[in-house]
């Protein structure tokens, strides 16, 4: 392992099985996302959603996956274009990975990958890991989505992040009332089983904390998009929280507390949610 890894971890002063593989994520998707920038990836894309919040807004939860935008439609974009890159650059830090399609048997707007990592070997490497190497099966790994839509609604705007030494980079991101306006519509729309997704919920309280706006013209061209809303006329403030009041009264917070709970250091930080409390605190929402 890369001497370069033991201050990154350091920083997360890891102290149990999952501190360990959460932190080795985070490091990964980091160095992905520099592998992805030395392959000149942020010309054509842009970096959206939770991980991008944790990275660079310090969203106090784990995310698991790499959500990418590209800046026009592309039809001949290609995600396969950037494995070598990826791969290449992860070996540089030690990390001994596959990255593999995710293959479809119908062509979508997303393309998606993941990065593949043996966790008992590289709990080995660790010195402070390799205690806990022996409650770890040998084949589990550590797998880490990105997926980027091809084919993606527009009126977004972009700003550069640095990730710093010793993952030098420079990330195009959507710029902070853009990736509200794209959480938004996860937490209005989203598909769920019986997995309420209850980190979309914890994100949205962590944008009113920040007092982030919403891009509201871009939650519409996402919708717009996904059929979502068809009517003639542009999309208010109010039509938002009608919509999000209608969405909150429908949802088990049972289930979206259990969900989050292994994402956040402390699960007890979830307990008071209910319908209730996300009713009172959607008044503050403000658009742009």
């Amino acid at each position: 392992m890369s001497s370069a890894i033991e201050p990154l971890l350091a920083k997360y002063n890891p102290k149990t099985t999952q501190d360990f593989e959460n932190a080795l994520k985070e490091i990964i998707q980091e160095i992905t996302l520099a592998g992805l920038a030395r392959a000149h990836f942020f010309d054509k894309a842009a970096f959206y959603g939770g991980t991008a919040l944790r990275i660079f807004y310090g969203l106090p939860r784990f995310s698991e996956d790499l959500d990418f935008t590209l800046l026009s439609k592309q039809p001949e974009f290609s995600l396969k274009d950037y494995f070598d890159s990826v791969q290449t650059t992860l070996r540089s830090f030690g990390f001994e990975v596959d990255v593999e399609e995710v293959d479809k048997e119908n062509p979508a707007r997303i393309e998606s990958a993941f990065v593949k990592a043996n966790t008992k070997m590289h709990f080995l490497k660790i010195d402070a890991a390799k205690q806990f190497a022996d409650r770890i099966q040998s084949n589990k790994k550590m797998k880490i989505k990105f997926e980027v839509d091809v084919d993606p609604p527009l009126g977004f705007a972009t700003e550069v992040k640095p990730l710093l030494p010793p993952i030098t980079s420079s990330i195009k991101i959507l710029k902070l009332s853009d990736l509200f306006a794209g959480k938004m519509h996860a937490v209005l729309f989203r598909q769920w089983n019986k997995r309420i997704k209850g980190r979309d919920f914890y994100d949205l309280l962590w944008y009113l904390r920040v007092k982030a706006p919403i891009h509201i013209a871009y939650l519409e061209s996402k919708m717009r998009s996904g059929k979502e809303w068809n009517l003639k006329r542009k999309m208010t403030r109010e039509d938002l929280l009608s919509l999000l009041e209608e969405r909150i009264k429908s949802i088990d917070f049972k289930r979206a507390r259990e969900d989050v709970a292994n994402f956040i250091a402390d699960p007890e930080e979830v307990s008071s949610w209910n319908t209730e409390l996300f009713l009172a605190a959607i008044p503050q929402i403000t658009v742009e």
